[in-house]
């Protein structure tokens, strides 16, 4: 939590501290605030784990390969495939930095025996900051806004104009965790939510932030002047928004995508956004991701961009890393697990 006084991060207290003979050895990705494991990701790791970093593995796997009892996963690597099970003997956790686990070949693990563990719900009120911020830079042309001050070859335009986000309706598809979280936020905007889910949620729920059950897409899709999509990637989510469901769009409607990219059909999003089908997309996550320099989506102007940063605080981030290394610690040592996926 970020109004924590104390230096110490609140998971970080609860967490045992262990001397170096009891630390578990644990495969990790790589120490680089660039593309690997960042500074106060490493601090916690050190601290409770003996941490064997991959490029040290390969490099002394006859040293290693008996010890290692974990593997802690963040942004999908190190990799876990057969060959590394293979090496791995003494291996029975896999704790992910993160809630969505559909990298993850869950049958084979499963097959070995393997307990894995992600970190959900404590990611849910950043992410759901990060939908709001889409929503509102896509509705209110920020990055435009952004340029025409920067540029000195843009003259400012006297009726350059965004959208409405107070009062307008907003669908969300998923309504799980931070799908609640993000009408929570929608709510104080004054926007008539509608949402669907595998589910419906408690009365009381619904209450709270004024939202109304749509039990499909047919239903919801054509009310909405913007729909949010955070529903997990799964065999059934997957290419869930496709061509029939932009046609089923307002013309003057956005669409805000902090899932999985793969739950849109991107050809389907490029064409719908080309032919005016829609009129805007807000994307934290595409497919593939990230999409190639070339890609036709990178030129519209009615796109607005973030790189898969949903969790992206250092303070959730932190928490993540914590809850990962305490799952972890937890399967090892047989205690219940809340995070468990297998």
């Amino acid at each position: 939590s970020g109004d924590d006084d104390d230096d110490v991060h609140p998971q970080y207290q609860k967490m045992t501290d262990t001397s170096a003979t009891d630390k578990p050895f644990v495969l990790a990705s790589c120490a680089d605030d660039n593309k690997g494991v960042p500074y106060y990701g490493v601090e916690v790791f050190k601290k409770h784990l003996n941490v064997v970093w991959y490029e040290d593995f390969l490099k002394n796997k006859e040293k290693y390969s008996q010890l290692i009892q974990g593997v802690i996963l963040w942004v999908t690597k190190p990799t876990v495939d057969a060959a590394l099970l293979d090496a791995l003997p003494n291996l029975k956790v896999i704790s992910n930095i993160g809630a969505g686990v559909n990298f993850l070949d869950l049958d084979l693990l499963a097959s070995r025996g393997l307990t894995v563990c992600n970190t959900p719900r404590i990611l849910n009120e950043t992410t759901a900051d990060m939908g709001m911020t889409l929503l509102l830079a896509s509705a209110r042309r920020l990055l435009e806004g952004n340029q025409i001050v920067r540029d000195p070859n843009i003259k400012w335009q006297v009726n350059f104009c965004g959208r409405q986000v107070s009062g307008a309706t907003l669908g969300i598809v998923g309504m799980g965790g931070i799908g609640y979280a993000v009408a929570h936020r929608a709510h104080a905007f004054r926007m008539p939510i509608l949402y669907h889910n595998r589910n419906r949620r408690p009365q009381v729920d619904e209450e709270a932030v004024r939202a109304q059950y749509c039990a499909t897409l047919e239903e919801l899709l054509p009310q909405c002047d913007f729909v949010i999509i955070v529903t997990p990637l799964t065999a059934e989510t997957k290419g869930m928004f496709g061509t029939k469901q932009f046609q089923l769009m307002k013309p003057s409607a956005t669409i805000i995508n902090i899932a999985r990219g793969g739950i849109i059909d991107t050809d389907a999003l490029l064409e719908a956004l080309q032919n005016k089908t829609i009129a805007a997309a807000a994307l934290d996550v595409t497919d593939p991701e990230p999409l190639p320099d070339d890609h036709p989506l990178l030129t519209l102007q009615n796109v607005t961009f973030t790189a898969h940063h949903g969790s992206a605080t250092v303070e959730t981030r932190s928490s993540m890393m914590a809850l990962a290394v305490q799952n972890l610690l937890d399967a090892l040592s047989g205690k219940p697990l809340v995070n468990q996926v297998i």
